[in-house]
This record gives structure tokens, sequence and C-alpha cells, in this order.
């Protein structure tokens, strides 16, 4: 029987039209993705997304936007679940700030940063995950001209 894999994304923008990046180093593998991560059992998608925004950021947030899921078939990178996506738009207000620490990219270490970058500097192919890089292009498509 096929497993399905749950996770749980936030695109949040900041007043400079910037898009915050998670870089990451798991099992021994770099990759780039927007902020985010599993839903466990006997959670919903919303509570999962506020679990991980305070677990990877240390941010509460009050207002989140439905922004889109997959629906198309896209495999884990990780295992041989299917995995499906949900991804929520969060505009946060000049008074909420996040570490910028800079650093180099890729590293080796087994850990997580963050990085703001200009939401039209960001280039699908700079973002690892299949799903990621088609949320970017509709994230970018809808946002010229604002």
């Amino acid at each position: 029987m096929a497993r399905f894999n749950l996770r749980v994304y936030a695109l949040i923008i900041n007043e400079f039209d910037e898009i915050l990046l998670s870089d990451e180093c798991r099992f021994g593998q770099f990759f780039s993705k927007f902020p985010g991560g599993g839903v466990e059992a006997n959670e919903g998608i919303q509570a999962a997304l506020h679990r991980e925004l305070k677990e990877e950021l240390n941010l509460e947030v009050a207002h989140v936007e439905f922004f889109y899921v997959n629906d198309f078939y896209q495999a884990s990178a990780f295992d041989s679940s299917s995995l499906i996506a949900f991804y929520y738009r969060i505009v946060l207000p000049k008074s909420t700030f996040l570490a910028n620490e800079s650093y180099s990219i890729p590293f080796s270490e087994e850990i997580e940063k963050q990085r703001w970058v200009p939401l039209n500097l960001v280039h699908k192919e700079q973002l690892t995950f299949p799903i990621d890089q088609v949320v970017l292009e509709k994230l970018k498509n809808q946002t010229k001209g604002y």
C-alpha cells in the first residue's frame, strides 16, 4: 500500500519584497527550500504549519493565507512515499524581525539556516525540490506588478 507524506511550507515575504529561504543539510544532502516540514500524526495542516514556524524560526503568526497544494504525483526525495505539499503565504509586518546571518552555501553541517532573498532575484533552479520550483513560479506570476 502506498504511503503519503504530508508536508506544509511557508512562503514568508517581508516589507522589502524578500522571501525567506531555508537551507539545510540532512542525511549528508544539502538542499534549499521554503521553511516548513512534515505533518505529524493527529495534526491538522495549519497546526503543523504553526508548529514548524515555532520550531524552525521561533515565529508565531496570526494570519496565514492558503496558496497552493500539488495536484500531481511527486515522489518523496527521501523515501518511497507520495508527497503532498501545502503552501501558505505569510506577509510579515514591519515589526517582525528574523535573524539573517550571512553564510556560504552549500554547507555540510547537519543544520538548518535561513536567508532573505529578493523575490525578483530568486530563480527556480535555486530551489532543490520540484514542487517548490512550481510554487515559486506561481508566486512570482501572481506578484508581478505588485
